[in-house]
């Protein structure tokens, strides 16, 4: 897509900012002769326009923005978070059937980890949450398999550079430490991928189990595997 000026965005993505639509259905409407901007019939999904200053028409019909709404969940171990999956695995969209509002993850989980999973209709408030440069901190209990040392827990805290890439825990807790398992509470400040994992096997160790229980000021509390819950924006 060729460079657009500041303040412009494709028309599909206009759509799936407003929280209308998906990109995917958003360039269905567009390319079946559905949209109309300014008066004028786009059938074009990459089409520039100023979403704050078009007029836009969905079947003759102006599109209202949605209320916000950033949710909750409990993501479960056993399911992926996108839309669908080729391998015909659980999704967490299969949790959200009641919910009424198309939503896009807040980053990800990765299918063997569990615990809190935000999802929101506003795209630029995800985009605001994933970005490094907010050290959003995101915690996490970690099992791990066998006896880790604080050494090794010392190396998570001084940073460990993986594939070109540095990894670093914010903070490192020992929760319980014995010859089978090694339990720590974990704090990260960017959504690297996998980066817990790798951590460990830095260390010689592997995740057992993983779960995230907040993000940022958002906790997972008691909610219970594969329900949801709304949250209000004063908890991020």
């Amino acid at each position: 897509m060729a460079y657009l000026p500041k303040g412009y965005v494709s028309l599909e993505r206009a759509l799936s900012k407003l929280g209308v639509a998906s990109r995917t259905q958003a360039r269905q409407w567009i390319e079946a002769g559905r949209i109309s901007v300014d008066s004028l019939l786009i059938r074009d999904p990459l089409h520039p326009i100023i979403p704050e200053k078009a007029k836009i028409l969905l079947d003759h019909q102006p599109i209202a923005r949605e209320q916000r709404r950033l949710i909750a969940l409990h993501k479960p171990r056993g399911c992926v978070t996108t839309a669908s999956d080729p391998q015909g695995r659980q999704t967490v969209y299969d949790f959200l059937l009641d919910l009424g509002v198309h939503v896009v993850p807040v980053g990800r989980l990765d299918f063997a980890t569990s615990g809190l999973l935000l999802l929101t209709n506003d795209t630029r408030l995800a985009d605001r949450l994933t970005d490094p440069r907010t050290g959003v901190v995101r915690t996490y209990v970690v099992e791990l398999r066998g006896q880790v040392d604080d050494a090794a827990l010392q190396r998570w805290r001084e940073g460990i550079v993986d594939g070109g890439e540095r990894l670093q825990a914010v903070s490192v807790v020992l929760r319980k430490r014995s010859g089978r398992e090694t339990t720590v509470i974990v704090q990260l400040a960017e959504g690297k991928n996998r980066e817990i994992r790798r951590l460990a096997t830095a260390v010689g160790s592997e995740v057992q189990k993983l779960k995230r229980i907040a993000y940022g000021g958002v906790t997972l509390g008691d909610l219970p595997a594969g329900q949801w819950r709304d949250v209000d924006l004063t908890e991020l």
